[in-house]
């Protein structure tokens, strides 16, 4: 139709959505390409296909109250594909359920690969759960670990499958895709869940079709199998590509467990230092300040660990540039006392 609905949903995030379909004198059918949170009352307007202001007016009510799936140890949880949607357990007259929690999985292949006894973690691992058994509808998982509490489970969380082969190509339709403009205009090639040297060769391949082979590849380190192929991935690559590798901490945190990770972390660290490799020191740095302007002791303590890489990587948030400063000062102080893995000793200062 040429038309278009603008707003600004309640994340200040400008978002656009083009008119698809006028189904009643009260109802459009509109298509996005990015998530908005709206409420009632968001300012909308209607735009002609060259952008002018048609009308402008506010989102209604919304009827009924946003479902909460909360989850507790030991309950069920049907993970399920997206063409169901998400909703809560439903219990029978005597409190009893006789419906499980379910949850759509943007991956759908995923659920075709999974096993009896895998382990799935959700949100960045505040839910722990295993496949207690494969039914029509999908995967049938027992919550293994939540919050006293429980957990609330909210739209578009992760999902981690730290166990299972998902048998996906290291390079989707949509990466190659992204890969023309890339190769044109990006600096560096970010390579997520790389596992194998394999997945390299390819990435590598595929630049080379571009003539881009220039490009450095940043390789994320994410998943368990990365981890115990770093060695083959590093010493494959080096010699004939450029690279850096991320140390991904969030997913890795999932995968391997935090007690797990902090051991990991160093010996990452010392694999790249030997190789010559540099290091991206990533994930949730000082992200209480980045996201919410407070400090916390313990964050500073981790930032001041991340001057033994050559980059630390900060999350977005409203407060990025007090992060930034604060992130600086660390630096500063901490490169007198330490290059790379090893301890400098400077003279004290009291």
């Amino acid at each position: 139709m040429g038309q278009h609905i603008r707003c600004k949903d309640l994340r200040g995030k400008h978002r656009e959505f083009e008119l698809v379909q006028s189904l009643d004198a009260n109802q459009w059918l509109l298509s996005g390409t990015e998530g908005c949170y709206l409420a009632a009352g968001t300012a909308l307007e209607l735009l002609d296909c060259d952008h002018n202001q048609l009308a402008a007016f506010n989102l209604g009510d919304f009827e009924g109250q946003p479902a909460k799936i909360i989850l507790h140890q030991g309950d069920h949880l049907l993970l399920t594909t997206l063409s169901q949607a998400g909703a809560p357990a439903e219990l029978n007259q005597a409190g009893q359920v006789c419906k499980p929690a379910q949850i759509g999985c943007t991956l759908e292949s995923a659920i075709s690969h999974l096993k009896e006894g895998d382990p799935v973690w959700i949100d960045d691992g505040k839910l722990g759960a295993e496949v207690e058994s494969i039914v029509e509808e999908g995967a049938l998982l027992r919550v293994t670990r939540a919050r006293s509490q429980g957990v609330n489970i909210k739209a578009d969380k992760g999902i981690n499958f730290p166990e299972t082969d998902l048998g996906l190509p290291s390079l989707s339709e949509k990466d190659l895709h992204d890969l023309d403009f890339a190769c044109i205009n990006a600096d560096l090639i970010g390579f997520s869940f790389v596992e194998s040297l394999a997945d390299m060769d390819n990435l590598i391949q595929e630049l080379a079709k571009r003539g881009a082979t220039d490009l450095p590849i940043i390789a994320k380190i994410e998943t368990n199998r990365a981890v115990k192929n770093l060695p083959d991935i590093v010493l494959g690559t080096l010699g004939r590509h450029s690279l850096g590798i991320m140390i991904a901490r969030g997913d890795l945190a999932v995968e391997l467990g935090s007690a797990r990770l902090a051991e990991v972390q160093e010996e990452l660290l010392w694999l790249c230092e030997a190789a010559h490799v540099p290091v991206i020191w990533a994930t949730q740095v000082l992200e209480s300040i980045a996201k919410k302007g407070t400090r916390s002791r313990p964050e500073f303590t981790d930032a001041a660990m991340a001057v033994r890489a050559e980059c630390v990587m900060l999350n977005k948030g409203p407060y990025i540039v007090d992060a930034l400063s604060a992130l600086i000062n660390v630096m500063d102080r901490m490169q007198a006392h330490q290059h790379k893995k090893f301890s400098r000793l400077r003279a004290l200062h009291w």
